[in-house]
């Protein structure tokens, strides 16, 4: 699947290509990431490729990562209006200022303002709710947004980091009042971060938001750099954030992912992503660059076809444990069923239940 064969977004009409180019490391102001002309280099070969979807924040790199995207795409409209550029909201930039964040109505305004300029467009077609604000009514940051809508600033909307409940929340809202509603989920989503399928996934299924996982690689964790034979001696990119995830656990994880690959005469890093991108529900699993030659070999993860056999064996290493009331599920048919088969599930009679001459009061 090349990167032009595109998906439309959830329950909505916009075609976005299978991949989405993450811009979170755009930028050298952290001290690490892209420089200038390096980010330029991959977002023009990300489209040379066929991809159309830019995903970024107004305060990824302290917000120069939307003047990088604005200044080398935004001010040229015809290829800019080819692309679907997705920005975030809820950060805060300005220190000492409680409404510089969040959202509320006159910080998301304020927001959307600032990111149209940075982004040099006078439209952003995805705008991502970046992590829920506890201190905003739902309905407050839904009724805002939908002025955008309406206003032409903002084409569609999205959620990320949010709890499941609160989106069905926002949602049930926005469409009992005739407003807009999200139809894109952002998570965090790997072979080593499955709690999303508790609660998450299950609830974009059911709602129709189409899911952009964010961290495939787990920070590069499961990239292919960090083994076993070299435990210890490669010193992680981003610290903290993947040192403590280099675990028997993930050695036992990349050793599949390596056996799979050499099946496949690939790498780990591009089995992980293909596992990522066959999940229920995952329409474009955002993959980070910061440098060219990584973003031409994990588009490569496109061309890999897993097997249902590898992803058992990929399932079996990394299948989360469910709590309450997920972890009661297994035992629903045997109350439900009455012993019989549902859509292809049976299981015996409960303990419970009343049995060949048993009187029913």
């Amino acid at each position: 699947m090349p990167l032009d064969h595109y998906i439309t977004l959830g329950r909505s009409g916009l075609r976005v290509s299978p991949f989405c180019l993450g811009t979170m490391t755009f930028g050298e102001d952290l001290g690490w990431g892209s420089s200038v002309e390096e980010s330029q280099r991959i977002i023009d070969r990300f489209i040379e490729l066929g991809g159309n979807f830019l995903d970024t924040a107004n305060f990824y790199t302290k917000s120069h990562s939307e003047k990088i995207i604005g200044d080398h795409v935004g001010g040229h409209s015809a290829r800019r209006d080819r692309l679907v550029i997705a920005t975030k909201f809820s950060g805060n930039l300005y220190p000492g200022d409680p409404n510089g964040g969040g959202s509320g109505r006159k910080s998301i305004i304020a927001q959307c303002e600032n990111s149209l300029r940075r982004l040099q467009t006078d439209y952003i077609d995805l705008y991502w709710l970046h992590n829920w604000d506890v201190h905003t009514p739902i309905e407050e940051t839904m009724a805002a947004l939908e002025d955008l809508v309406r206003a032409g600033k903002v084409r569609y909307l999205g959620v990320s980091d949010t709890p499941a409940w609160k989106i069905v929340e926002a949602n049930v809202t926005a469409r009992f009042r005739g407003w807009s509603a999200f139809i894109g989920l952002q998570i965090e989503y790997s072979l080593l971060e499955r709690s999303v399928e508790q609660e998450l996934v299950p609830m974009a299924l059911e709602f129709g938001l189409g899911i952009t996982p964010w961290s495939p690689l787990k920070s590069g964790v499961l990239s292919g750099k960090y083994t076993r034979q070299n435990a210890g001696q490669v010193k992680a990119d981003r610290g903290p954030f993947a040192e403590s995830h280099l675990t028997e656990k993930t050695y036992a994880i990349v050793d599949e992912l390596n056996i799979i690959a050499k099946a496949h005469g690939s790498t780990a890093a591009r089995v992980a992503l293909a596992w990522v991108q066959s999940q229920p529900g995952v329409t474009s699993t955002i993959i980070g660059a910061r440098r060219l030659a990584q973003l031409e070999d994990n588009v490569k993860a496109l061309d890999v076809k897993l097997s249902a056999e590898e992803v058992g064996r990929l399932d079996a290493l990394t299948k989360p444990i469910f709590g309450f009331p997920q972890s009661m599920q297994p035992f629903f048919p045997s109350i439900h069923n009455g012993g019989t088969s549902v859509n292809g599930i049976s299981a015996p009679l409960s303990s419970f239940g009343v049995g060949k001459g048993d009187k029913v009061y």
